[in-house]
């Protein structure tokens, strides 16, 4: 059971989760996210496929996701098998004022980012202290990496001025992450965030990182009076 979430307790009106769940219709293939504002957006959706019987089949992009979903009785598919997915929405550590993302402090980066890829809509909640004026301002950035290939993957991000500490579980073990990969969290400071993308991409053994600069169709925002602010890729480009 993900934390945090009992499955019988009571649960309050939540307009993030809500309006993040609204769009989807019976018939979707529906991309789950991992974390605790994304869990929000499951329990809705897991009231509405209830309440309203809707039809929809379900891809979790991390275990955690998987059994939160199960255990309310959404209905789950191999993503092995799936070309498209028609709706997904996920959770981020920061957002700035071009919907550009850090993701990845639970780890499942790698898995949301390929779910993400393979939709045809992509929605990311948030609440507003998520906000930054730049990327790096609050959250490390998380980087999949091959095991076997740490020493020199650590060795290429220090001559990029990064250092990387290997991530840990609470009890001090290794943290693998779904995929098998182990992750650094490196602070990035004021590096320019596509610049910074594009060189971790060409590095040999880096599976991938948690910088999502593009793919965020819409940014709900939920603010402290309440009220949700959507963000879109129009108001971006104005």
């Amino acid at each position: 059971m993900h934390r945090g979430f009992a499955l019988n307790e009571p649960r309050l009106d939540d307009a993030l989760a809500k309006e993040a769940v609204a769009p989807i219709q019976s018939g979707m293939v529906v991309g789950l996210g991992t974390g605790k504002t994304a869990s929000r957006a499951i329990l809705a959706l897991a009231d509405r496929v209830r309440d309203e019987r809707l039809e929809i089949n379900c891809v979790a992009t991390s275990h955690v996701t998987d059994t939160l979903a199960r255990a309310h009785r959404l209905n789950l598919i191999d993503f092995t098998l799936i070309e498209r997915v028609d709706y997904s929405f996920d959770g981020a550590d920061e957002v700035d004022g071009q919907m550009r993302m850090i993701k990845g402090q639970h780890g499942a980066f790698v898995r949301e980012r390929l779910v993400a890829r393979a939709s045809q809509k992509r929605i990311y909640i948030i609440d507003e202290n998520k906000l930054v004026e730049k990327l790096g301002q609050r959250a490390a950035l998380p980087i999949a990496v091959m095991p076997w290939a740490l020493a020199s993957i650590r060795a290429d991000l220090r001559d990029m001025g990064l250092n990387g500490v290997v991530r840990r579980t609470m009890d001090g073990s290794l943290f693998i992450s779904d995929g098998a990969q182990l992750v650094l969290d490196v602070m990035v400071g004021d590096r320019d965030p596509e610049e910074l993308a594009d060189s971790l991409d060409h590095i040999p053994g880096v599976i991938d990182h948690g910088l999502f600069l593009t793919e965020a169709d819409e940014v709900l925002v939920h603010a402290g009076d309440g009220t949700v602010r959507r963000m879109t890729r129009s108001e971006v480009r104005a």
